[in-house]
């Protein structure tokens, strides 16, 4: 059994960027990673353009313009100016060329053709400049960018479709036990609705992966081997929910070590999910979760995530973590460090009920987990404690 910070060294050292290539329509392409830089095919704005709705000006040393013509955002006419003229202008309209200032229409007293100005206007006033944003040719996004909904946009102003990202892993959910039906079914004495796969795969879903299948096993060795077997030849990330630890019908272990998954660790010490299996076989990562459901998720969003990252070439590997003031007292049983589900805001913390490895009532109130080392076994009100913040 190793410890937590073991652990994770293990996590990030042994999970790899799977810089795979694709090429996506930007619309499709939210959460994802640049793998190139993209240059600006055009300039933007790509004329001179109105910041503001008002007058555009060709300024000279009076106050007073005479009103010439409009131009709305979309016209392709270019009326022409002489000093001391002006046209009715509207924001992200073209700014005529003999036009060198834009004053906002507040600012503006109107008579019929004729307007006054409240004071003299600086060159290019609210105006903005061909190229301004960025230049033909120029970067717009680098390389191992994130594709933001502000990006995206960013992009699709330039008249870019597509984008060439780091594809996303496929991912295979592999839940095992006899026990577990699928929600819907007659609840029979000694059965249990599964609940895990669907937890992984929203949150899975939540961190924008979506290449996902899943796949029930029964408590059969030959079932699990072929089953892990075939799972493992066919994607990048396999989760799996139980069937780990040491019971007569946990056969999770004896298949993967048969499959000659190299194991990194098993067994952390940690509260709730002590049998966690982190492995790897080629280019493919292999976790082996703990069927308990709050136990499962906790090591998701501990260990599952950051090779989530590293898979992606993502430079922040860890969820958020902060210091809070602790709303309540908790007291801890055993040298276990624990992970303790909780709700954060603004600066304070609640640990909730309902600890167990096998709850998700209070999980699914949660926002956050408070970690409470192994050298710490009690938590007084207004202690600062360490808090993960959860991505929900």
């Amino acid at each position: 059994m190793i410890s937590i910070e073991e652990a994770l060294s293990l996590v990030k050292s042994k999970s790899h960027p799977l810089l795979k290539d694709t090429t996506l329509a930007i619309e499709k392409s939210g959460g994802y990673i640049i793998n190139k830089d993209v240059f600006s095919p055009i300039n933007m704005p790509p004329f001179r353009q109105s910041a503001m709705d008002g007058y555009a000006l060709h300024l000279h040393n009076s106050l007073s313009y005479h009103l010439v013509d409009e131009v709305k955002a979309g016209d392709n006419h270019q009326p022409i100016l002489n000093k001391g003229e002006a046209v009715r202008i509207f924001t992200g309209a073209a700014v005529p060329d003999t036009a060198n200032g834009v004053v906002m229409q507040e600012k503006v007293i109107t008579n019929g053709a004729e307007l006054v100005i409240e004071k003299q206007l600086p060159e290019n006033y609210n105006i903005r400049a061909i190229g301004e944003q960025v230049k033909k040719g120029d970067l717009a996004l680098a390389k191992g960018t994130k594709l933001t909904p502000a990006a995206i946009g960013y992009l699709a102003s330039l008249g870019i479709t597509h984008v060439s990202v780091y594809k996303k892993p496929t991912i295979a959910i592999v839940t095992t036990g006899n026990e577990l039906i699928e929600a819907g079914q007659e609840l029979s004495y000694g059965k249990i609705y599964e609940s895990n796969s669907k937890m992984l795969q929203n949150a899975l879903y939540n961190l924008k992966f979506y290449d996902i299948t899943i796949h029930k096993v029964e408590d059969d060795y030959e079932k699990t081997l072929s089953k892990l077997k075939e799972v493992i030849s066919e994607n990048d990330l396999v989760i799996i929910s139980g069937g780990i630890s040491v019971g007569d019908y946990d056969f999770v272990g004896k298949a993967l070590q048969e499959l000659h998954v190299e194991e990194h660790f098993y067994k952390v010490k940690q509260k709730p999910g002590k049998p966690l299996f982190f492995g790897t076989k080629n280019h493919v990562v292999v976790f082996a979760l703990p069927g308990n459901p709050a136990a499962s998720l906790t090591c998701f969003y501990m260990y599952v995530y950051i090779t989530l990252q590293k898979m992606m070439d993502r430079d922040d590997l860890e969820l958020p973590r902060i210091q809070a003031k602790s709303t309540n007292g908790f007291t801890k049983f055993g040298d276990r460090p624990q992970f303790l589900k909780a709700i954060y805001n603004h600066g304070k913390v609640t640990i909730l009920e309902g600890q167990s490895s096998a709850m998700l009532q209070t999980y699914a109130l949660s926002n956050a987990l408070v970690f409470l080392p192994d050298n710490i076994s009690k938590i007084n009100i207004d202690d600062l404690v360490d808090v993960i913040l959860l991505p929900n």
